[in-house]
């Protein structure tokens, strides 16, 4: 046959066989295994063999012969189909072995993986042990350097970390902590002594009566006792830190005048504007204070001789005053007794009108004049001889309503404002002299309608005054005089006005405030010349125009 083939069949699925050729009369379809056909359907060549039989036969599908399959056999050597089966056999446990291989690799993986991680995990235990062992000496410094920072210098580090760089930084730190602590103390012990020096001298300081500042450099103020709050009436926290220009002018012009000549005491007479009380004389001194060749600024001393110099000057003005008095006084009663007989006795004797009416001119000028002088003399004795107060509780409103009730019969032609607040200030009760308080109102008021007088004198205006009363936010007692005459002079100091003998008036005498300025103080209380914001504060108040003095008596003295 073809090729040595020993049986070929063709045959369709259902086993029915169209040729066959050879040995094939046992041929049944139902002997094939399921898969044979399947296999042969799908284009396979599939090859049957069995151990036992010295054939080998192939079944293959027809392609361009639907339905129909081709079956071969031929005939082999038994030798060759043993090596057949040991070859599949080969490859099945080959196949086994691929199979097993890759569960092999993913088991050796995983065992691989196991390992490394233990190993992994182990040496970062390990590491941690080392890394905290070798961290703790720097944890225990850092620590250690907070109580530090929060100034416990007692802390103190174990020399003994078994790491020799850090028992060697541990010593360190100790000593430079001990050190420290030493430095400290010391400087604590040497604070203390500074302190209770500082306090010494404060003390001291506190029980002088001159006021004293202490100035760097830089003329800034670092020291103030109670003495110079008081006189400069000023609070210490309005001095301390300030330059000593602010405070008293010129004061810095003195101490470059004693840094040239440091070995002496400079002083001077130096004038300064408290913001209540007025202007105030200082007698300011300067001393250099130097350590060796090291300047530490200087120590300006001051008292207030403000009340001295206007003592000096009241008696001596007093003295001159009496003298005066007393030298005037005797000739004016027969000067006048004269003038006035003359009068008499010549004027109906003159032969014409125009001859009486001169010499009875010249005669009442004469009378004028020496009653003008007879009460310049009289002020004169009133400044001289001032008494002493006589304190007693007095009704206050009811004193300044009865002078201004006075004022409005005497001049009837003036507004006067300021009913309201007396009325308002009604009962108030006053420990003062009543007779000396009257003269002080009497004063101030008279001044007011003379000013407005003067000041009619050139434009026409409506006369205008006001007496007000009420109360500061100290509890002092105010009392203000306002009217629109012609005000203060503009270019004089205020302060001034008290002085004796000052005067612009023509037919002033200089002593009215300087008698009223001399009652204030003995009563305790002082005078404000213009307006500030605790006068405007008063209940009525009104400013018009002119001038505003202000009386100001201290709750002190208040019963």
């Amino acid at each position: 046959m073809l090729r040595g083939l020993t049986e070929v069949i063709i045959f369709d699925q259902s086993g029915d066989v169209s040729n066959e050729v050879g040995a094939g009369l046992d041929f049944d379809i139902k002997d094939f295994p399921p898969y044979v056909l399947q296999n042969a359907n799908q284009g396979d060549v599939v090859l049957l063999t069995d151990i036992n039989d010295s054939q080998i036969r192939a079944l293959v599908k027809l392609v361009n012969f639907p339905d129909t399959y081709l079956y071969v056999g031929r005939m082999v050597e038994a030798n060759v189909l043993n090596h057949l089966q040991t070859t599949r056999e080969a490859v099945q446990k080959y196949d086994e072995m691929s199979a097993n291989y890759m569960g092999l690799q993913t088991t050796i993986t995983l065992i691989y993986i196991v390992v490394a991680m233990v190993l992994l995990f182990s040496a970062i235990w390990f590491a941690l042990i080392f890394a905290r062992r070798l961290a703790q000496p720097i944890v225990v410094l850092i620590e250690a350097s907070d109580k530090v920072r929060q100034g416990d210098l007692t802390a103190h580090i174990s020399e003994n970390s078994g790491f020799q760089e850090f028992d060697f930084l541990a010593r360190s730190f100790n000593r430079m902590t001990a050190q420290i602590n030493d430095q400290r103390s010391e400087l604590m012990n040497a604070n203390r002594r500074i302190d209770e020096r500082r306090q010494f001298t404060e003390t001291i300081l506190a029980g002088v009566t001159s006021g004293v500042l202490s100035v760097d450099n830089n003329g800034l103020i670092t020291l103030a006792n109670s003495s110079a709050c008081t006189i400069l009436g000023k609070e210490k926290e309005k001095i301390v830190g300030q330059n000593i220009e602010t405070i008293i002018p010129q004061a810095s012009v003195l101490i470059a005048e004693a840094y040239l000549l440091p070995d002496k005491i400079h002083q001077s007479e130096i004038s300064v504007q408290r913001d209540i009380g007025g202007r105030r004389i200082l007698l300011v001194r300067v001393a250099i204070e130097l350590l060796g060749e090291r300047d530490l600024g200087a120590v300006v001393t001051f008292d207030d001789i403000t009340n001295l110099q206007s003592a000096q000057r009241k008696s001596a003005w007093a003295d001159v005053a009496r003298r005066i008095a007393h030298e005037i006084k005797n000739p004016l009663t027969p000067i006048q007794l004269s003038a006035e007989r003359l009068k008499r006795r010549y004027l109906d004797k003159m032969e014409t009108e125009k001859d009486r009416e001169i010499f009875g001119q010249c005669i009442d000028t004469i009378v004028r004049h020496v009653e003008d002088i007879g009460r310049m003399v009289s002020e004169f004795s009133s400044f001289a001889r001032l008494p002493e107060p006589m304190f007693k509780t007095c009704d206050i409103s009811s004193i300044l309503g009865d002078s201004l009730m006075f004022y409005r019969q005497a001049h009837p032609k003036v507004t006067y404002l300021g009913k309201e607040s007396l009325d308002a200030m009604k009962g108030t009760e006053f420990y003062c002299d009543e007779q000396q308080i009257r003269q002080v109102i009497t004063n101030i008021v008279q001044n007011g309608l003379d000013s407005i007088e003067e000041r009619a004198k050139s434009e026409e205006i409506q006369p205008r005054l006001g007496l007000w009363m009420g109360r500061d936010t100290q509890g002092n007692l105010l009392i203000s005089v306002g009217d629109n005459g012609l005000g203060l002079p503009k270019d004089k100091n205020h302060e001034t006005l008290t002085e004796p003998y000052v005067t612009f008036k023509e037919k002033g005498t200089g002593l009215g405030l300087a008698i009223v300025k001399k009652i204030m103080e003995d009563h305790g209380g002082h005078i404000l010349f213009g307006t500030t914001d605790e006068i405007k504060m008063i209940p009525g108040w009104e400013d018009l125009g002119g001038a505003t003095v202000t009386l100001v008596l201290p709750e002190r003295v208040l019963s």
